[in-house]
């Protein structure tokens, strides 16, 4: 349970995140509760969209409000494990091999374009992300905490990518869609551009520090779950499985993720417990990245979202 000091902190801090967050980065309020929602969960995000809607400035943006470093990896066919980690290069000045830390030692790491990549590249960062570690040449080197990975991906349809293994894609804890901002929203971006100049998140004034974004992560794991709500996420889980349209459904860790962000959703909403509707806003997110369609299915131009879709209007909710 938390204490009525501990909700007003966290209400206190969402309603300044997003403040600060508006000061640059325009719209999107969905991709943003999400993506905190992930943060907060102690997860990492994907994203999907078209190159040019503000996904390097989104997690600039993070960094900053946050008081948190942030890197990026720009992903490229030809992109080495080394690149991402780092690698021990020889010091002739002192006449031995030295570390020599990679951008992935960072809190904030925007992993972007992350399906132009090959296989092996996507295997050194999937350890990283599912151990908090990173083993070079024998040698075992810990990431900072908090560490967050956002990465994004072009359409599958794009010329030059790749589809991301199915133990990546679950290592993600939700999986999120970024469009083409609405028209009133658009005019607000060129508005400030054509005003300020280009938007420069570092100038923002710092929210949390890293230890203070520990620290709320801890509190969101004290939001209450009911019995009903754990069985109602069971419910949906296990309804994944028993689709004809899929061919693999959701595991535990699906639910797992359910859990961790409808829990932060609770909080940015006003609660220290879950109900139903967070479940709601938070299952298409947690779901859809861990479904496998059968071919038919994908030839029939199905979605996974159609079929959480369908899933949530057939489970039954709590206390109805």
């Amino acid at each position: 349970m938390l204490s009525e000091q501990e909700q007003a902190q966290m209400r206190d801090a969402f309603r300044k995140l997003k403040e600060q967050m508006s000061e640059v980065y325009v719209g999107q309020l969905d991709l943003i509760r999400g993506i905190l929602a992930a943060l907060f969960g102690g997860g990492h995000a994907l994203i999907e969209g078209v190159p040019g809607l503000g996904k390097t400035l989104l997690v600039r943006t993070l960094g900053s409000i946050l008081g948190c470093e942030f890197n990026r990896i720009q992903f490229t066919p030809d992109l080495m494990p080394s690149d991402i980690t780092g690698s021990h290069i020889y010091d002739q000045k002192e006449q031995k091999f030295v570390f020599y830390r990679g951008p992935v030692f960072t809190n904030l790491l925007l992993a972007d374009e992350i399906n132009r990549a090959p296989a092996k590249t996507h295997s050194a960062l999937l350890e990283i992300m599912q151990e908090a570690r990173i083993t070079v040449d024998n040698s075992t080197f810990q990431v900072d905490e908090p560490f967050f990975v956002m990465a994004t991906q072009n359409p599958v349809e794009s010329e030059g990518t790749y589809n991301l293994p199915e133990a990546q894609l679950d290592r993600f804890l939700v999986k999120l869609y970024i469009d083409y901002p609405e028209e009133g929203e658009e005019t607000s971006i060129y508005t400030q551009h054509a005003g300020r100049g280009e938007p420069e998140p570092e100038k923002l004034k710092p929210v949390m520090t890293a230890k203070g974004v520990l620290k709320a992560m801890q509190l969101c794991e004290k939001v209450t779950l009911s019995e009903s709500i754990i069985e109602y996420i069971t419910r949906l889980v296990r309804e994944t499985r028993k689709r004809i349209e899929v061919q693999l459904g959701c595991s535990p860790r699906a639910g797992i993720a359910l859990i961790r962000t409808s829990r932060v959703l609770a909080l940015m909403n006003g609660r220290d417990y879950v109900i139903a509707d967070d479940i709601k806003e938070m299952a298409p997110a947690c779901f859809r990245h861990r479904l496998i369609l059968t071919p038919e299915s994908e030839v029939e131009g199905m979605k996974p979202d159609d079929i959480v879709n369908s899933i949530l209007e057939s489970v039954e909710v709590p206390g109805t």
